[in-house]
């Protein structure tokens, strides 16, 4: 069936739920509707249309996600970015390079790794900075640290047929384009 957007007494989205729960919190009277579907639920005594967006009566608070580790959060922080050369690559070009090398003492962690390219990575080789800045003359452009943001990408894949009910409640990080 559909799935429901559930927005935060502020009218911030929260999170996608599923029709069922958004049924149940109606009818316990916790939020108010501001979309529906034209599709009905239909029990013995009651039809109702099913919510498309819902918006919490109470505002909640919610704690803030540790930002999830991995190659697509590294090259959206890294802005796909190779962090030696500076240029922009599409993602099956890239990879990323541990800065100082696990044979260092070098661990996969958000401040060890960056996006970079095929070619820097095979210039760098196994090699901690200080021997690679002199040899294949690389310099690291940025310091790598761990967000404290969502990459967008993480929000645009989790999303992929958004309703059209749903287009005036999230927030897009896009420009628009004036026709």
């Amino acid at each position: 069936m559909e799935q429901v957007l559930l927005l935060n007494a502020t009218f911030e989205p929260l999170k996608v739920i599923d029709w069922k729960r958004a049924i149940r919190l109606l009818t316990l009277g916790k939020v108010e509707v501001l979309e529906q579907y034209e599709q009905e639920i239909r029990a013995v005594t009651f039809a109702i249309k099913l919510p498309s967006v819902l918006r919490l009566l109470r505002f909640v608070r919610y704690r803030k996600r540790d930002i999830k580790f991995s190659r697509l959060n590294i090259y959206a922080r890294d802005e796909f970015r190779c962090q030696y050369c500076g240029h922009k690559f599409e993602t099956q070009d890239l990879t990323f390079d541990h800065v100082v090398p696990k044979r260092h003492g070098g661990r996969t962690e958000w401040t060890n790794i960056v996006t970079c390219c095929h070619r820097c990575n095979r210039a760098k080789g196994g090699r901690a900075m200080k021997e690679a800045g002199k040899e294949a003359g690389l310099k690291l452009l940025r310091k790598p640290v761990k967000p404290d943001w969502v990459p967008f990408i993480m929000i645009t894949i989790g999303v992929r047929n958004v309703p059209d009910s749903w287009r005036d409640y999230l927030y897009w990080n896009i420009e628009l384009n004036e026709t």
